[in-house]
């Protein structure tokens, strides 16, 4: 390769790596923003993200899509994320496996220093990477329901023998007051 073609390589993947900085498609989060750092306060950087299936510790999402918009300001990056995706969940009442829809946004600032930093303590760091996957996973997990139902009026299991009801009926009571604990119950 000769010499001109060789800067003309070296510039196109420099812009190449301006426009799309994840670089490692293992750690697709983790984002090199140190060229924003050096702009003007007000420059602004979008990232798209579009992911069939990732897993954020114990989070697995699947057909995930979003984007970041990376800000530059006095006192730090200012991210806005904007995502969805769908999470495996499992039915709290009949205990079957299904896909729930996940919408979140969050805004974060990464601060220049200690004295810039928000309440949430983010600080950008010395090598001018970010890694977004902690945030996407804390504010996932927000928008996950406490007691995920397949659907609204799922019937649950059989207390006595553990029938999925929605199947079918196994004919055993499902009154609460045949508990063994009604005892307890009349005693308030």
């Amino acid at each position: 390769m000769e010499s001109g073609s060789l800067l003309l390589y070296s510039a196109s993947k420099l812009v190449d790596s301006r426009l799309n900085p994840m670089p490692n498609p293992r750690k697709p989060f983790r984002i090199n923003v140190g060229f924003i750092i050096h702009e003007e306060v007000g420059y602004s950087h979008e990232i798209p993200f579009e992911l069939e299936k990732v897993k954020l510790e114990d989070l697995e999402l699947s057909q995930l899509s979003g984007s970041v918009q990376i800000g530059r300001t006095p006192q730090g990056l200012i991210v806005q994320g904007k995502f969805s995706a769908d999470a495996a969940l499992e039915c709290v009442r009949c205990l079957k496996g299904f896909v729930h829809p996940l919408d979140w946004e969050f805004t974060e600032l990464y601060a220049f220093n200690k004295k810039s930093a928000s309440e949430t303590g983010l600080l950008l760091p010395e090598d001018a990477h970010i890694d977004l996957a902690p945030l996407l996973r804390e504010y996932a997990l927000l928008e996950v329901p406490i007691n995920p139902l397949h659907t609204p009026d799922c019937k649950g299991l059989c207390i006595e023998c553990g029938q999925d009801l929605n199947v079918k009926d196994c004919g055993h009571s499902q009154h609460p007051g045949d508990s063994p604990f009604s005892v307890l119950k009349e005693l308030l």
